[in-house]
């Protein structure tokens, strides 16, 4: 799976957003950014860097094996392979996102 399918399934789950009304920042290193913010209406999800109020660093192999329900995210936690930077509590919403 490429960034850029990723980013597409994100606007997807996103849509017009207001449900999440947080931005947080998925860093897959090397492989790029997919950034989302619910602060504004309509919501935006893109590759650029900005400020969030939450980072997750994970690799795009782990992202994908936790989005796909193979991988159990907060076992990764545990693991070491899901790092968050900022605010946890965004990062515990998540779910409302990636389903």
């Amino acid at each position: 799976m490429s960034l850029s399918d990723i980013t597409e399934q994100m606007k997807a789950r996103v849509g017009e957003g207001g449900k999440f009304k947080k931005s947080v920042k998925f860093d897959f290193g090397s492989d790029g950014i997919v950034r989302i913010d619910d602060k504004v209406s309509p919501a935006v999800v893109d590759n650029s860097d900005a400020p969030t109020d939450c980072t997750v660093k994970v690799s795009m192999a782990d992202f994908v094996d936790i989005a796909q329900g193979k991988q159990n995210a907060q076992m990764a936690f545990m693991m070491g392979k899901l790092k968050v930077e900022g605010d946890m509590s965004v990062a515990l919403q998540l779910g409302s996102i990636l389903g």
